[in-house]
């Protein structure tokens, strides 16, 4: 055996402390597969409801004109960004955290873990309110708003960013549950979330009369009405952990904790929304109709990428609490189940959606053009978006075991690739099939880097190897007691 393999599978072997400090549970002793479709089948539907959210707010938007319509275009980006920092990113760095702090048998350092995850979303939630607030209408026109539509988005912004620390509390507080395998209640708030923002953003922005602040204000009550619940669970000690908050003492070691994974994980979701829009810039030159049928075709791909998300983020505490008792070789194979898994469904429903690509063009528009060109594209990227599900799936588990630079990098080759794949093909006067095609290599591209990254990174603890002075090994050697030397 390798040196690599020697060191990965001695620390599989807990000790008899360990063992003793360490209660059975599913998370660290369970069936693999089992357990991770058990804490995934929540995830999935309360993920799902966040693209019916998009839906039904591209619905009712729609009916506050098209000016509307645009500017909300023009801000989704920022608040996919902000959603996907706090939650999939920061979040998952929080339950990382929380996991191998459990796995490792210490209850206490995880109760401190969770208290300072709440100061860190405090902070990133005030750093993108001031910034938004300051920048933000500065931003939007820079992305192109003019006129009426920068309006009704400089309306939205100052609402949504406004209150910019409510979802940063959320996520962290459904990091801090997921930490301790609690995949029922934050899939549940979430839920409960896209539910009443549906409902209070309809309501706030037709039938009273708000408009674009509207919709941003039912978002924030929804977030705040979460908040409520599961803040009122953590600190009434029913959770794993309970935040310290009184008497707390700030610890770089606990913020270091978070952000080793966290803050490295942040720049994954802003490089995936620069992909998509030097993308979407470099279709624009192509009409709206390609346009159109592109954007039809990215909201697949972020349906697909919930689907991801929701077995990725189930590995994260199986992953964390292994890595945290010092059981590596388990905390692999649930990594590999995960991915194989999230690939495999990914795929086989994509590759449904590119064989019969009408069953969800269809649900958007009925203009020819836009038909046609949404069809094209799904038919060449759709079946590839199984490479983006293995490479989510790889990244979350990356998170639970602290090791998450790798997923990370491979996303700036990624965002490297799409521009000068793209800056070529302008040059060449490539058809709208040659960047379709480019998207499509961009994903497999993402998916086999990430696995090469994660195979390539060591999980265990640095192999020790004992270093004996020359004198003392020729003193084994001649049979010399240890006392006369």
């Amino acid at each position: 055996m390798s040196e690599y393999s020697l060191a990965e599978s001695s620390v599989e072997r807990a000790t008899p402390k360990q063992a003793e400090r360490q209660p059975r549970s599913a998370l660290s002793d369970g069936p693999i597969l089992r357990t991770l479709l058990s804490l995934a089948w929540p995830n999935i539907i309360a993920n799902s409801a966040g693209t019916c959210v998009v839906i039904a707010e591209t619905s009712y938007i729609g009916r506050l004109g098209i000016e509307a319509l645009a500017a909300m275009a023009l801000v989704f980006p920022l608040v996919i960004l902000t959603m996907t920092m706090s939650g999939g990113a920061m979040g998952g760095g929080v339950a990382s955290a929380i996991a191998r702090a459990l796995g490792a048998g210490d209850t206490e350092r995880a109760s401190t873990l969770a208290a300072h995850a709440l100061l860190i979303a405090l902070c990133f939630g005030a750093t993108f309110m001031v910034g938004m607030l300051m920048f933000g209408p500065r931003l939007l026109q820079v992305l192109g708003g003019r006129g009426a539509v920068l309006e009704h988005a400089a309306a939205y912004l100052q609402v949504f960013f406004g209150g910019a620390i409510l979802p940063w509390l959320m996520n962290a507080m459904a990091g801090i549950l997921r930490g301790t395998g609690n995949r029922k209640l934050p899939s549940f708030m979430i839920l409960n979330a896209a539910v009443l923002q549906i409902v209070l953003g309809g309501t706030l922005s037709l039938g009273l009369g708000l408009g674009m602040r509207g919709v941003a204000a039912g978002a924030l009550l929804a977030f705040s009405a979460s908040i409520s619940v599961m803040g009122w669970y953590l600190l009434s000690g029913r959770a794993r952990v309970r935040p310290k908050l009184y008497g707390l003492k700030i610890s770089r070691a606990m913020f270091a904790d978070i952000l080793k994974v966290g803050a490295i994980a942040c720049f994954s979701p802003l490089q995936s929304v620069l992909s998509i829009a030097i993308f979407t810039h470099m279709l624009a030159t192509f009409g709206t109709a390609v346009l159109a049928g592109y954007g039809i075709g990215a909201r697949l791909e972020f349906m697909m990428t919930t689907v991801a998300f929701s077995f990725g983020m189930a590995s994260v505490p199986m992953v964390g609490m292994a890595v945290g008792a010092e059981r590596i070789a388990r905390a692999r194979r649930i990594a590999w189940t995960a991915a194989l898994v999230s690939f495999v469904t990914v795929g086989a429903l994509s590759t449904v959606i590119a064989i019969f690509p009408q069953l969800w063009v269809d649900i958007f528009t009925q203009d020819p053009s836009a038909r046609a060109a949404g069809a094209h594209y799904l038919r060449i990227a759709a079946p590839m978006y199984a490479f983006i599900g293995l490479a989510i799936a790889l990244y979350f588990a990356s998170q639970g075991a602290a090791k998450v630079i790798g997923p990370v990098l491979v996303q700036t080759v990624r965002l490297v690739f799409i521009a000068a794949g793209g800056s070529y093909l302008l040059a060449g006067a490539a058809t709208e099939t040659g960047f379709f095609l480019l998207a499509a290599s961009s994903m497999v591209l993402l998916g086999v880097l990430t696995l090469a990254s994660v195979m390539l990174t060591r999980w265990g603890p640095k192999p020790v190897v004992a270093e004996l002075r020359p004198a003392v090994v020729a003193a084994e050697l001649k049979g010399v007691p240890p006392s006369s030397r």
